[in-house]
């Protein structure tokens, strides 16, 4: 098992998570963060102090494309371990539907 980042941090990126990660296994991207899946020891830290409740365990059903693209992004963006500040309009973002096709960028973030 291990946890996995969903659509609901796409243009949230809540980075609440991160500090309290063991392993430093968050990776940013322009608007979201991933979880490297090889490196997640399943603690569970993470999970709720996500304020988007964005984090899931790969355990739960229809999560297959969520771990396939914390995978792969997790190879290409940079490791983050310290809380930034969340995005202004984050708030404005938080459970809108479909924002993978919308919103989700392919672009790093600038990490720690």
């Amino acid at each position: 098992m291990t946890y996995v980042v969903t659509d609901n941090c796409i243009r949230c990126k809540y980075t609440d998570c991160v500090e309290v990660c063991p392993v430093d296994c968050f990776y940013e991207g322009e608007n979201m963060l991933v979880i490297n899946p090889d490196e997640c020891i399943d603690c569970g830290v993470c999970e709720p102090e996500c304020p988007a409740e964005a984090i899931k365990p790969d355990t739960e059903p229809n999560l297959d494309v969520w771990l396939k693209l914390n995978a792969e992004y997790s190879e290409a963006w940079p490791n983050i371990t310290l809380k930034k500040e969340a995005p202004a309009d984050a708030k404005d973002f938080d459970g809108q539907e479909g924002k993978l096709e919308k919103f989700f960028s392919k672009e790093p973030g600038t990490g720690d």
